[in-house]
């Protein structure tokens, strides 16, 4: 996409291959193209709600070995470039006091779960755009101290449907995308083409890019500054095949962002846009070393976040089972 008077980004770092660029201009444009506000109930379920009883029995039917590979990953308390919030994690009770057997041991977690150390789900109430969640609720009407109104991560509750794993480096040949990479709309078609898998209505969509392998190996960089995912143009094919669910082993957007003055360019299309929620940070290589051993790229997913009342997601373990 070419700048326009609508606003052009600023130029990428050397190396970086987030582009093209995008206007705010033109990414208003595209944010009404896939809008998708009013076609469901409940609306705080967005995109959820295309995943009717029928997808789930087809879904069932992906389950042939049995294995279930979790995609999680650890429970991170260390500080790191990409965990500036460590998660908590410490015993409340060592069980070492005079009491009855049995004796109890207790611990305590916490967590700032938003951003790129916790394995988690963004709900509908996490992202607004110009003031408005999905739908056109504003921000400052629905939501106040005691959590969100709209959106929560309570009103989705439990998912089971198809997953299909895009796996870019697999693909490519290569064990990761290089921090700042963009993914476009073509690159996910030519990896359905592939992998011998298309993406469907009610499905999720998990794309790869390696970055866990490439924190084991070279250790740990700041994901904000740069880190590969998708570029905005790859959202349409994901509206036009009417997705569920999104997610990846980074919080799923190219960065640096290509779109002038928006720094989550891709969560603010499928959240607020789309009403389609979003896993982030997941750990995907033993799912990607799973699914080229059995040589598909499609299983049953199953996400099941914490019933947080008003809460903008929730931590979550979720699992493929093949």
């Amino acid at each position: 996409m070419n700048d326009d008077p609508g606003g052009a980004p600023p130029p990428p770092p050397a190396g970086a291959r987030n582009g093209p660029a995008v206007s705010r201009r033109e990414f208003d444009a595209l944010f009404e193209r896939v809008r998708a506000w009013g076609h469901w109930e409940p609306a705080d379920r967005g995109a959820w709600n295309r995943v009717t009883a029928d997808h789930v029995r087809r879904a069932t039917a992906l389950v042939r070995s049995g294995t279930v590979v979790p995609m999680a990953r650890p429970w991170d308390t260390a500080p790191a470039p990409d965990n500036p919030g460590p998660a908590l994690h410490y015993m409340s009770d060592l069980g070492d006091r005079e009491a009855p057997e049995p004796s109890a041991y207790k611990d305590f977690l916490g967590a700032d779960y938003h951003g790129k150390g916790v394995s988690h789900l963004d709900a509908l109430s996490h992202i607004a755009y110009r003031g408005r969640f999905y739908g056109g609720g504003t921000a400052r009407e629905l939501t106040g101290a005691d959590g969100a109104r709209f959106g929560s991560v309570a009103a989705l509750g439990p998912l089971a449907t198809r997953g299909v794993l895009l796996d870019l480096p697999g693909v490519l040949g290569s064990p990761w995308l290089e921090p700042g990479q963009a993914v476009h709309g073509v690159d996910l078609v030519a990896a359905e083409k592939a992998l011998g898998v298309r993406i469907g209505e009610g499905d999720a969509v998990l794309v790869r890019v390696g970055r866990f392998r490439r924190r084991r190996e070279l250790g740990a960089w700041d994901l904000g500054a740069a880190s590969a995912g998708l570029h905005v143009d790859a959202v349409p094919l994901l509206a036009e095949r009417g997705v569920a669910l999104l997610g990846g082993d980074g919080d799923g957007d190219v960065r640096p962002s290509p779109v002038a003055g928006l720094h989550s360019p891709v969560h603010t299309l499928a959240i607020a846009a789309m009403g389609v929620p979003l896993l982030d940070n997941l750990d995907l290589e033993a799912l990607a070393t799973a699914c080229a051993g059995a040589g598909r790229h499609e299983f049953l997913l199953v996400v099941a976040p914490l019933n947080v009342p008003g809460g903008t997601g929730s931590p979550v373990n979720p699992v493929a089972v093949l």
